[in-house]
């Protein structure tokens, strides 16, 4: 049970978070999460990133970078932060807060017609040599109806032999990361979920959850230790990082998609997720991912986090109902 100050809390926010809250922690009907789902398109966050999509169907004028980003500049240092403004980043965020993918209809022609990414000129729905960006372009492909085939046998080719994806298998790397193993694994998910998935992809994204479940979600396989002082920093939004509240939440969708328990060796991790939460009942924001954004959606960190609240109580009751 989550206590009623800290349900209205979440209650009172953007259309975007708010019908997930009434969906998954007050438990309204779906008349009543249905229609506060329907206002993202008309109210918000997600208003305010459809009035921004430019004529060609981009947005900021790039795949994956803003037109005007310079790559040698101060900008692209170390530490400066990846601008979230693009195309790609934006479609992953009105994807994220449920906005009806029919009110984008004809964008995936335009995008397919105007937008190339940066490496190399590819074409947009041909995907990149990163499966991060292949992972989000098939899962945003998927809903508007893009011909995304040729992504999903990416992933097969490309997974590595401990199991899972790096994203700088490209420059040489034969390990897989966490980072980049969770990403590919969302993309699959979606894909499973939405065709069914092939034999090939149902295999390759089994081998990606082993990865993951072998090292808890958060340690090194070779010394038992964490891989990284990130694994319990929290962050909204989560972007590309994964931390154990984001791998489980992949975990629990996965669960919920395929009616199956949860994963017993996924317990150290779901006590992190625990013991960060406030006496109060809220979670804060750990820290945040550096670089341009349209507008903030989130708090400070320090501060309370509504978006990583719901995730976690989200999270916590899946498990403690096993």
């Amino acid at each position: 049970m989550v206590a009623a100050p800290l349900t209205s809390w979440l209650l009172d926010s953007d259309p975007a978070l708010r019908w997930q809250v009434e969906r998954d922690v007050a438990h309204e009907p779906p008349e009543v999460w249905e229609a506060t789902r329907a206002r993202v398109a008309t109210e918000g966050f997600g208003a305010r990133l459809l009035a921004l999509q430019d004529p060609d169907g981009q947005w900021a004028g790039g795949a994956f970078f803003p037109a005007d980003f310079d790559f040698h500049g101060p900008e692209a240092a170390d530490g400066a932060g990846q601008p979230w403004t693009a195309t790609t980043w934006t479609l992953n965020s009105l994807r994220e807060w449920g906005l009806d993918p029919a009110v984008l209809r004809g964008t995936a022609e335009l995008l397919a017609a105007n937008s190339h990414w940066e490496y190399d000129d590819l074409p947009y729905w041909g995907g990149e040599v990163d499966c991060c960006i292949n992972s989000w372009t098939l899962s945003n492909g998927l809903r508007l109806g893009a011909d995304v085939t040729g992504i999903v046998d990416w992933f097969v080719e490309h997974r590595l032999a401990d199991g899972g994806w790096n994203c700088e298998r490209v420059d040489g790397s034969t390990r897989s990361s966490f980072h980049s193993t969770l990403n590919a694994l969302k993309g699959l998910l979606d894909h499973e979920v939405a065709t069914g998935g092939t034999e090939a992809t149902r295999v390759a994204q089994r081998s990606g959850e082993e990865y993951l479940l072998q090292r808890n979600l958060f340690r090194r396989l070779s010394t038992g230790r964490p891989v990284a002082s990130w694994v319990d920093q929290f962050c909204y939004p989560m972007r590309w990082a994964c931390d154990v509240l984001n791998a489980a939440e992949y975990f629990r969708q996965r669960s919920l998609s395929h009616g199956t328990t949860p994963d017993p060796r996924m317990a150290e991790a779901i006590e992190m997720i625990r013991a960060a939460r406030q006496p109060d009942g809220p979670w804060l924001q750990s820290r945040s991912l550096p670089g341009r954004v349209w507008f903030e959606v989130d708090a400070p960190v320090g501060e309370p986090s509504k978006w990583l609240t719901l995730y976690a109580i989200r999270v916590l009751d899946w498990w403690d109902a096993r």
